[in-house]
């Protein structure tokens, strides 16, 4: 994709209509980034209703063209965001989704790849690591293209549960959550820090001091949000289709912010062709490059277990 001014145009393509492409719709309705949104879904009408009623709204925002339509009206979106998939159902862990969700997109990605798209393909379907590499493969596209969703909710979801615990403002918290998006991620609290002030000195500021009782309670609560939230309203979509937005505007406006985004290792820790979550320099073009994350040992025997995780998986999918 080739870099633009804040003055071009922005398109934006959105395949998969169900609760997560929808609220997604919704909240880049409303971002200002781009001027055009096309939908697609298996179900035509489906699509037809969600732009409809997005498009509805106009009058309340600004000026955005949205309409349903197929993948020749995709090629020149500046990103085209997949969340078409089946739903994660209770008691159902994201990598038992696998199999699914990996026949959709073979149906899917050759039909991008064929008409030589040249943007930025930002997978979101679960299990998302596995999948952002699936959509690798299949398309053939440079692998700073090809960047999933990874643990971009996850780390947001430390982050206002730090802010609460210290009753701080969540946005003075960086920490991040790192590896598989799913059951083996990780919490890297030895960089963990308040406005740059080290989580365990800042924790004992406000009063606390069973540090390790206390970060693994809130891991556990950031581990298990997705399926508390599934238990309670049967599918998330409101959290992820804003840091959907995030990435977005990562790319839209050429940020270079540092996300923890699924893209593919190389050697980083020891790891060789497996997608999982890092901190990435996110521009443009995509992924810039992975940022190194000061790891402690127990950090990276963990992250390779993550590793190993989704490696016995990624070995039973047949492309």
């Amino acid at each position: 994709m080739e870099h633009k001014n804040e003055i071009d145009l922005h398109k934006v393509a959105i395949i998969g209509c169900g609760f997560v492409g929808s609220s997604t719709a919704f909240a880049l309705m409303q971002s200002r980034l781009f001027s055009e949104m096309v939908l697609l879904d298996v179900d035509m009408a489906r699509a037809e209703g969600e732009a409809m009623d997005i498009s509805h709204g106009m009058p309340f925002s600004v000026p955005m063209k949205i309409y349903a339509g197929s993948y020749d009206d995709i090629v020149d979106a500046d990103i085209i965001i997949i969340t078409a998939g089946a739903n994660q159902k209770p008691n159902e862990t994201r990598l038992d989704l696998v199999q699914k969700n990996v026949e959709i997109f073979r149906s899917i990605i050759p039909e991008i790849s064929k008409r030589d798209y040249q943007g930025i393909l930002l997978i979101v379907s679960n299990p998302v690591d596995i999948l952002t590499w699936v959509a690798l493969k299949l398309s053939g596209f440079p692998e700073n293209r090809v960047i999933g969703s990874g643990t971009v909710l996850d780390t947001a979801r430390l982050k206002y549960l730090l802010g609460e615990h210290l009753g701080i403002d969540s946005r003075g918290v960086h920490a991040f959550v790192i590896g598989e998006h799913g059951d083996s991620e990780l919490a890297v609290w030895s960089s963990a820090t308040v406005s740059g002030v080290p989580l365990s000195k800042f924790c004992e500021m406000r009063g606390f001091y069973e540090h390790d009782d206390e970060t693994d309670r809130i891991y556990e609560d950031v581990k298990n949000s997705a399926y508390t939230i599934i238990e309670k309203k049967k599918a998330t979509y409101y959290g992820i289709a804003m840091a959907i937005r995030r990435i977005c505007a990562c790319i839209v406006r050429n940020e270079r912010s540092v996300l923890p985004v699924s893209s593919i290792m190389h050697g980083q820790y020891g790891l060789e062709d497996i997608v999982l979550s890092m901190p990435a320099i996110v521009n443009s073009k995509g992924v810039e490059r992975i940022v190194p994350l000061s790891l402690d040992r127990e950090e990276t025997e963990r992250l390779r277990e993550s590793a190993a995780a989704l490696r016995e998986v990624m070995d039973r999918v047949k492309l």
